[in-house]
């Protein structure tokens, strides 16, 4: 019982006294560029460039790879590299770009995420020349710096708890087929408000 008093006092004593400045621990800076192993070196040489830019915890990471780098397949090790080189490539805009683009798919259902990797396969599967024609038509479509990015996760509608108020959905065309409501309704017009009584 004794012991067990003793025991509580000293770490209540250990967590109401002020540590002081020496017991602080700095967060560990990760290796400059000429820090790294040559091995290293070699294996992220793509970064070379701009090592000593990247915030920490990104070099934490690419050292993680680097360290897991040999135990890789061939087509992996290939793959890391190629998306090394593409990434030094990139704007900061678009690394931006690139980035937001992750985060919807980390935040995509299981039934979107599918669906994405079922699109891939198939334009993996297409001829050469259809890839190299859609990555020009990409390439030649002009996107505005402002343009807002079309979300892979839909956004889930608040639960109403007003009317709606937005317009019915329009008729269909002169061919007989209904058109996108969803691109053509507009909210209906707010009702004027009722004249002060007199």
């Amino acid at each position: 019982m004794a012991r067990a008093f003793l025991a509580f006092i000293s770490v209540t004593l250990c967590l109401l006294l002020p540590l002081p400045a020496s017991a602080v621990v700095p967060p560990l800076s990760q290796p400059t560029w000429v820090e790294l192993s040559p091995q290293q070196k070699q294996i992220l040489a793509p970064l070379a460039g701009e090592w000593d830019k990247l915030e920490p915890w990104r070099r934490k990471k690419w050292v993680g790879i680097a360290q897991r780098y040999p135990a890789m397949k061939p087509e992996e090790q290939e793959r890391i590299q190629r998306r090394m080189k593409d990434w030094v490539k990139l704007s900061p805009e678009e690394r931006k770009a690139v980035r937001e683009q992750y985060k919807d798919v980390q935040k995509a259902t299981p039934e979107q995420k599918e669906a994405l990797k079922q699109k891939w396969q198939e334009y993996k599967e297409l001829p050469e020349d259809e890839k190299t024609r859609l990555k020009a038509e990409a390439a030649a479509k002009p996107v505005s710096k402002g343009a807002a990015r079309k979300p892979l996760a839909p956004r889930v509608p608040a639960p109403a708890t007003a009317p709606s108020r937005a317009a019915p959905a329009p008729a269909p065309t002169a061919t007989g087929a209904p058109t996108n409501p969803a691109a053509t309704s507009v909210p209906a017009p707010e009702p004027p408000a009722a004249a002060p009584a007199k």
